[in-house]
Formats: structure tokens, sequence, C-alpha cells
């Protein structure tokens, strides 16, 4: 019995709620990456270096 309890004390538990908290940062970090992007998207600067890169790349196709 009480090598049973000592197994036991020693056996690591599962980790259940981290499972929560680990989504909820990842939606956190998505939604924030996600937002950049968009704001990155409507600046005419990031708007007019994309059509630079896709000009550049296609002139050498």
């Amino acid at each position: 019995m009480i090598k049973n309890m000592l197994a036991a004390a020693v056996t690591p538990q599962a980790e259940s709620g981290m499972v929560s908290a680990e989504y909820a940062v990842g939606t956190v970090a998505t939604t924030s990456i996600a937002g950049i992007l968009v704001w990155l998207a409507q600046q005419d600067w990031f708007r007019d270096g994309i059509a630079a890169i896709f000009k550049m790349i296609f002139k050498f196709i």
C-alpha cells in the first residue's frame, strides 16, 4: 500500500488545466498577428513595396 502511494506521488499528473490557457494565449497571439497584417495591408508604403517585389519577380520570369 505504501509502495503504491509513493509511486502515485512520484508519477507526473496530467496538465488538463493548461490546455485552456494555451488555447487562450494562442488565440490572442493569432488575432494580434492578424490585426498587424490588416494594419500593414492598409498602409500605402506596404502596398507599394509588395507591388515592387512582385514586379521584380515577374520581370525575371
